[in-house]
């Protein structure tokens, strides 16, 4: 009978709270000649630069990335680089991309000063009709306990910018909710950080906004990727694929008109769960639907990939 090789597990790179003992283990194992090894990377370029990507593709099929690896790949994966661009052209535009960034950011951050500043907010800062609120728990993740006798006011704001402002604190509270049981999120810093660039990617792309589940799909970039900038571009290049998921209608976003696909489905095949999702609600329907959806992105699988 052949040995085969079990592999060596891949949760080290992705440690979970120690408090979170009903995480399941992956079923990603790391196996050496199949798994795409950091050697193995490397070796697809040319010395140009240049990526041999059937045979990197064929490599990934047979038994996935090597997590220390993923995120770089990932980059050539999501389309960030074209295979056949030389080290010199992705140096080039890896570096405009990051001005580009920062550029963003810098406007965000004149809008609302709390971008950037390694805080975020989980309560509305601004009324429906653009009026800065007044509520002390804003005021205080704004300010801190040092708060001014007049808190700012930027007057008056255009339709954008007010439709902007009132997202941010969804993206807050989402934000706290995500990937709570990796100890990457323990850190504000990096809280901060996804709060950031789902911010900044919501006045990008204006006509998407904002919508619950964008944040479990940014949340493997930043942890795949240690530049901010970097993580933002690899996770709007995911969004071109996925946007239209959460574009919105008149009538509904994009993922509600795949939920009433999924009901009819469910309703006849599996009637109990059908019921269950039409109690707990639309808020729980759709995060069902984003697992469903966007399984293949999360921790469960990405150590798989």
């Amino acid at each position: 009978m052949m040995w085969r090789d079990p592999g060596t597990p891949a949760d080290s790179y992705y440690e979970v709270r120690p408090e979170c003992n009903d995480v399941p283990e992956s079923k990603f194992r790391i196996k050496a000649g199949k798994t795409l090894s950091a050697r193995k990377w490397n070796a697809a370029f040319t010395p140009e630069g240049y990526l041999d990507i059937g045979k990197t593709l064929g490599r990934i099929q047979r038994g996935g990335i090597h997590p220390s690896i993923r995120g770089e790949v990932w980059e050539f994966l999501l389309g960030c680089y074209d295979p056949f661009s030389s080290h010199e052209e992705r140096q080039q535009i890896r570096q405009s991309r990051r001005v580009k960034y920062e550029i963003l950011k810098e406007v965000c951050k004149k809008m609302f000063p709390l971008i950037g500043s390694g805080k975020l907010v989980t309560a509305p800062i601004i009324s429906e009709d653009g009026k800065p609120t007044q509520d002390p728990i804003v005021l205080q993740q704004i300010y801190g306990f040092d708060i001014p006798k007049q808190p700012y006011d930027d007057g008056p704001m255009d339709k954008r910018e007010i439709n902007w402002k009132l997202t941010l604190h969804q993206i807050g509270l989402d934000v706290i909710r995500t990937d709570r049981t990796l100890k990457f999120f323990e850190k504000q810093e990096n809280l901060a950080k996804l709060w950031d660039m789902l911010s900044v990617y919501s006045w990008f792309d204006s006509d998407v906004g904002y919508c619950q589940g964008m944040s479990d799909l940014c949340s493997p970039m930043i942890i795949l990727l240690e530049n901010e900038a970097d993580a933002f571009w690899c996770f709007e290049r995911l969004m071109r694929k996925l946007r239209g998921n959460f574009r919105g209608t008149d009538r509904s976003v994009g993922v509600e008109s795949q939920l009433t696909n999924l009901a009819s489905v469910t309703q006849v095949i599996d009637p109990k769960l059908h019921q269950h999702l039409d109690d707990v609600g639309s808020r729980v329907r759709s995060r069902f639907i984003l697992r469903v959806r966007g399984g293949g992105i999360r921790w469960g699988k990405i150590r798989c990939v």
